[in-house]
C-alpha cells in the first residue's frame, strides 16, 4: 500500500518578506519622483493660465483702446477667458490664484508667486 503525501504550494515566510522588501524599496524611489513631476505640471499649469490671462488683458486693452495703464478686473477679460482660470497649486476661483492691476503689468500668481510666474520671453 502505497500513501501519497499531498505537497503543500505557496511562500514561505522568507519570500513573502524579499518581495514586500523590493516593494518598499521601489516606493521609497517613485514616490519622490512622482511629487516632483506633479509640482512641476502644476507649475506649467499656472503659467499657462498666467499666459492666457495676458492675452485676455492685451486683447480687452485693444478692443476698448484702454491706454496701459488702465486698471484691468476680472469680469472685464472673464469674455476672453475660455475655461475658468485657477492656480493648479489650491486656488479655488480667479480672486484667490491671481492678481492683476493695469493693462501694462503682467499678471501674477498668488499662491506661489516664486515659482509661478511668466518668463521673460513673454515680454511685449
Amino acid at each position: 500500500m502505497n500513501i501519497k503525501k499531498a505537497s503543500q504550494a505557496g511562500f514561505t515566510l522568507v519570500e513573502i518578506m524579499i518581495v514586500v522588501a523590493i516593494i518598499g524599496l521601489l516606493a521609497t524611489i517613485a514616490i519622490p519622483n512622482f511629487m516632483k513631476a506633479r509640482a512641476t505640471a502644476q507649475t506649467s499649469a499656472c503659467i499657462n493660465n498666467l499666459r492666457q490671462i495676458e492675452g485676455a488683458i492685451q486683447m480687452w486693452a485693444t478692443e476698448t483702446k484702454q491706454a496701459d495703464d488702465a486698471p484691468v478686473t476680472f469680469t472685464q477679460i472673464s469674455g476672453y477667458l475660455k475655461n475658468q482660470v485657477v492656480c493648479p497649486s489650491g486656488g479655488k476661483n480667479f480672486g484667490d490664484s491671481y492678481q492683476i492691476t493695469t493693462a501694462a503689468d503682467r499678471p501674477a500668481c498668488k499662491l506661489k508667486p516664486d515659482t509661478h510666474r511668466l518668463p521673460p520671453d513673454t515680454i511685449n
